[in-house]
């Protein structure tokens, strides 16, 4: 493959509709380097999937929904030049979705949930393909699923790099020397070819994955915002992009909360040094915010972030004085779950940590089974309503006056746990979901304006 090659991303409202597309379309013609297009489903798609998947419904409701995904759908199809050539496979497409989600196990197994799902995507690149082709490139449809080898662990399936990277070399390098390919992120397959997802926010990582897999240079994000801000502007209007982040700021920004980028993501673009752009699909122009590794400038302070419904886990005991091997029975039980902590203290006797507990989430159903084992071994405090709120930067725990800036700022609020040290990128405190909003705006006129 060209060591110039560009795969580019595009979010659910990227994709929205064919308005929408073909915004998308033009940038990926306007960019000679670009020769593979991952999509995600139109925006609203995903949401009626997961209420298919994981509620319980009537026929009728059932039908509703559905009618519901289908007007999306057919409202793109109607727009297009010759929608003949995708009528069939689209309504095809919608057969297949009627009959995962009248499945009377839906609800209740995992691999049909996943097969349900991937719809969306698959539906979505379809439409893409047939956008692009009317802006007058060889634009072909790619079955992801061909190439993108995972486990068996269905709704949250983990990728199998190596694999990945010889089927893509096999099937995918050829058809991208002919064409521009669009195909589906999110989305994979086990070795069982049984179709399984990435977890919510996948796409991302779909594409970064297969940048890695092809040797590209570069992958595009193109989401509904003009890179990646300094906070999050629905919280404060002064929020600005930033032109640059190293792939390291970007991790600790993605794993806290900032919704523009998905954590996963940076682990390919790392490994094979792929720089990563996100921009604005409506607003391409407006350029948008590279990450790679060396930047030119790399201040103290970078950004804030804010990760919310966390629950904050105190475990003690008098017996883990002194005592071998007691936390690591409490971290074996946390893995046993496949969970991960975010932020962590210790004393003599407890230990505090932060576990992800949004709310109707799997997160938040092995949370509860966690809480029962640990039970078991130590007496365990839950404290729920709590916001993690993150000053991203860089040398922050040996640069002086750093730390005494920040906490100067917010000396007016109550800071439930503070975790500083671990890491170069980062100060991180665990506070009221309450006042954490007003911590974030606090924070970014003390630091940023």
């Amino acid at each position: 493959m060209s060591t110039q090659l560009n795969v580019a991303k595009f979010g659910g409202t990227s994709v929205a509709n064919y308005h929408s597309i073909n915004n998308c379309a033009s940038i990926v013609v306007k960019n000679k380097h670009t020769k593979l297009m991952v999509v995600s489903a139109a925006a609203g798609v995903t949401n009626h999937l997961v209420m298919l998947a994981n509620t319980a419904l009537t026929s009728q409701q059932i039908t509703d929904v559905i009618v519901s995904i289908r007007k999306i759908q057919v409202a793109i199809l109607n727009e297009l030049k010759r929608p003949s050539e995708v009528n069939d496979k689209l309504f095809e497409l919608l057969d297949e979705l009627d009959g995962y989600a009248r499945h009377e196990e839906i609800n209740y197994k995992d691999d049909l949930k996943d097969a349900l799902m991937s719809m969306g995507e698959r539906m979505s690149s379809l439409l893409c393909a047939a956008v692009l082709r009317e802006h007058g490139v060889n634009a072909i449809n790619f079955d992801v699923r061909k190439v993108m080898r995972t486990d068996d662990r269905f709704t949250q399936a983990a990728p199998d790099i190596n694999t990945i990277k010889i089927l893509s070399r096999q099937l995918l390098a050829p058809e991208l020397e002919n064409h521009i390919v669009v195909t589906q992120g999110f989305v994979g397959a086990d070795a069982q070819g049984k179709t399984t997802t990435l977890g919510r926010g996948g796409s991302d990582f779909s594409a970064a994955l297969l940048a890695e897999a092809l040797g590209a240079a570069t992958c595009e994000i193109w989401t509904d915002v003009i890179g990646v801000y300094t906070t999050d502007p629905r919280i404060t209007d002064k929020a600005r992009p930033l032109p640059e982040l190293s792939f390291e700021e970007a991790a600790e920004m993605a794993t806290f909360g900032a919704k523009v980028l998905h954590p996963a993501t940076m682990e390919p673009a790392l490994r094979y040094d792929i720089h990563v752009f996100v921009g604005s699909s409506k607003e391409p122009d407006k350029g948008g915010t590279w990450i790679k590794r060396n930047c030119e400038h790399e201040p103290a302070f970078r950004a804030i972030t804010r990760r919310k419904d966390q629950v904050l886990v105190t475990v003690k005991t008098p017996k883990m004085m002194y005592a071998q091997g007691f936390l690591e029975r409490v971290f074996h039980i946390i893995a046993k779950h496949d969970l991960s902590v975010d932020l962590i203290t210790t004393s003599e006797i407890a230990v505090s940590f932060t576990l992800d507990n949004p709310p109707n989430s799997m997160s938040e159903k092995m949370n509860k089974e966690t809480i029962v084992e640990l039970s078991n071994i130590c007496e365990v405090v839950i404290e729920r309503d709590f916001d993690v709120v993150t000053v991203v930067g860089n040398n922050m725990h040996s640069s002086a006056g750093v730390s005494s800036r920040v906490f100067a700022a917010i000396s007016d609020f109550n800071l439930r746990m503070i975790c500083f040290g671990a890491n170069v990128h980062n100060l991180s405190f665990v506070v009221g979901k309450d006042d954490s909003e007003d911590i974030v705006k606090t924070l970014h006129r003390a630091l940023f304006e």
